[in-house]
C-alpha cells in the first residue's frame, strides 16, 4: 500500500534516478552491506534517502507558493487602499505570531474538520483525509509568506520613487514597469533576507514529521529507536541538514554576486 504522506509517484521515480544517497552513483552505495547506512534490506540507507528527498521536495514546493503569496501581501502592504493594508497586516501578524507547529496542527486537523463539516452540511456521506505533504506545504507557505511579505515590502520602499516617475514619464505600462524595472531591483535588495527565510524554511520542514510525514527527521528517528543508536542517526540528520544549508549558502552567495555585478555594469 503506498504511503499516503508521500509526494506523487512521479517524485518517487525521480528519486530512484537522481538519489544522491542510494541512487546508482549514491554516496551510501560505497558502504559495506553490513553498515547501518547500507542501501537495501540490511541497512537504513533507503529510508533515510527517501526522507531526505521528501525534505528537499517539500522545501522546493513551498518556496514558490510562499514567495507568490508574500509578493502580493507586500503589494497590499504598500497599497494606497487602507483596507488592503489592514488585511495584509492582520495576516502577517497572525502567521508571524503563531508558532509554526501550531500552524501545522491547525491546517492539518482544521482542513479535515472543515471539509467534514461541509460534507455534512451538503448531505454527503464521506470521510476526508488530508495528505500530510499537502498540509505541510500549505502551513509552511503561510508562515513563509508572512515573513517574506515584510522583506519584500521593505525592498519595495527602498526603490527610489524616481524609478516609478521616470517610467510614468516614458509612458510605460504598469506591468512593463514591474517586470523590467522594479522586479530586478526588488530581487537584488530582498535576496539576503529571502535567503535567510529559505534557511528557516529548510529547518521548519522537520516539524512536519509530527503529522506523519516521512521526512529526514522522522526516518532517522525511527532508525534510532529500532537500532538503539540515537546519537548516530540524529548525527546523520544533522549532517544532511548542514549539507543543505551549505549548498543553499553557496547558491545565495552566487546570486548576490551576480546581481551586484549586473548593477555595476
Amino acid at each position: 500500500m503506498p504511503d499516503p504522506t508521500a509526494p506523487p509517484l512521479v517524485a518517487a521515480s525521480v528519486l530512484s534516478s537522481f538519489d544522491p544517497l542510494c541512487g546508482p552513483i549514491g554516496l551510501l552505495q560505497l558502504l559495506p552491506d553490513a553498515s547501518l547506512l547500507a542501501c537495501g534490506a540490511e541497512g537504513w540507507g533507503d529510508e533515510i534517502a527517501s526522507g531526505f528527498f521528501i525534505t528537499v521536495t517539500l522545501s522546493l514546493a513551498t518556496l514558490p507558493v510562499g514567495l507568490t503569496l508574500g509578493f502580493f501581501l507586500a503589494l497590499a502592504k504598500i497599497s494606497a487602499a487602507p483596507s488592503l493594508r489592514l488585511a495584509a497586516n492582520i495576516y502577517t501578524t497572525i502567521f508571524r505570531g503563531l508558532p509554526e507547529l501550531l500552524t501545522i496542527f491547525l491546517i492539518f486537523y482544521g482542513l479535515q474538520i472543515g471539509l467534514q463539516q461541509l460534507a455534512v452540511a451538503l448531505g454527503i456521506d464521506a470521510t476526508f483525509e488530508i495528505n500530510a505533504f499537502f498540509a505541510g506545504l500549505i502551513a509552511l507557505a503561510l508562515v513563509f509568506s508572512a515573513f517574506a511579505s515584510e522583506v519584500l515590502a521593505s525592498a519595495f520602499k527602498a526603490i527610489p520613487a524616481g524609478q516609478y516617475e521616470g517610467a510614468a514619464a516614458l509612458g510605460l505600462r504598469s506591468r512593463t514597469v514591474m517586470r523590467l524595472i522594479i522586479l530586478p531591483q526588488l530581487i537584488r535588495i530582498a535576496l539576503p533576507g529571502l535567503g535567510n527565510l529559505w534557511m528557516n524554511l529548510l529547518k521548519d520542514t522537520a516539524l512536519i514529521s509530527v503529522i506523519g510525514l516521512s521526512d529526514t527527521l522522522r526516518q532517522t528517528g525511527i532508525a534510532a529507536r529500532i537500532t538503539k543508536e540515537p546519537f548516530f542517526f540524529f548525527g546523520i540528520a544533522c549532517l544532511l541538514y548542514l549539507a543543505l544549508a551549505m549548498l543553499s549558502s553557496l547558491v545565495t552567495s552566487h546570486l548576490e554576486n551576480r546581481y551586484k555585478r549586473a548593477e555595476q555594469r
